[in-house]
């Protein structure tokens, strides 16, 4: 059977972000208590502003180059055996959606790049919550949960 297409994989959403980090390191947890295949995805889309052809600019190379750069700060040189890499086309929250219909699980940080400070999920980990076809776990980066369990505290 494809890994892609396993039932039981557990899905790991990765966009470079100290949460999704500690997500990604979470999910190889969870992949080798559960013996079942380990997935690292990183989407990517051209931005508003832009049309699909920008001189210069490869953005599926550049996905792939922020999932290599992830894997290795939450890995060094030593990756879980078997760790597949996957970069594809389209919305994150809706790729992931998307992809959550073949898997066991799907693991992601509590805040990505991007969004609003403050808010205890970001955007893609509050829709893919809402509606994936799959168990959802959600990380918070260690500093990041301690930073913001400090500030409630302080409320």
């Amino acid at each position: 059977m494809d890994e892609s297409t396993d039932p039981d994989r557990i899905v790991a959403g990765v966009d470079g972000s100290a949460s999704s980090i500690a997500a990604l390191r979470y999910a190889a947890r969870l992949a080798e208590a559960f013996d079942a295949p380990l997935e690292a995805i990183t989407t990517w889309t051209y931005p508003s502003f832009a049309g699909p052809e920008v001189p210069g600019w490869y953005p599926e190379q550049s996905a792939a180059d922020t999932l290599d750069a992830a894997i290795e700060r939450a890995f060094g040189a030593s990756p879980p055996e078997g760790l597949t890499r996957t970069v594809l086309v389209g919305p994150a929250a809706r790729t992931l959606i998307d992809v959550s219909d073949r898997a066991g699980m799907l693991v992601l940080g509590s805040r990505g790049h991007g969004g609003f400070a403050g808010l205890l999920l970001g955007s893609v980990s509050t829709a893919c919550a809402e509606y994936a076809h799959c168990p959802v776990v959600v990380v918070h980066g260690r500093s990041e949960g301690l930073a913001q369990g400090a500030a409630a505290a302080e409320r």
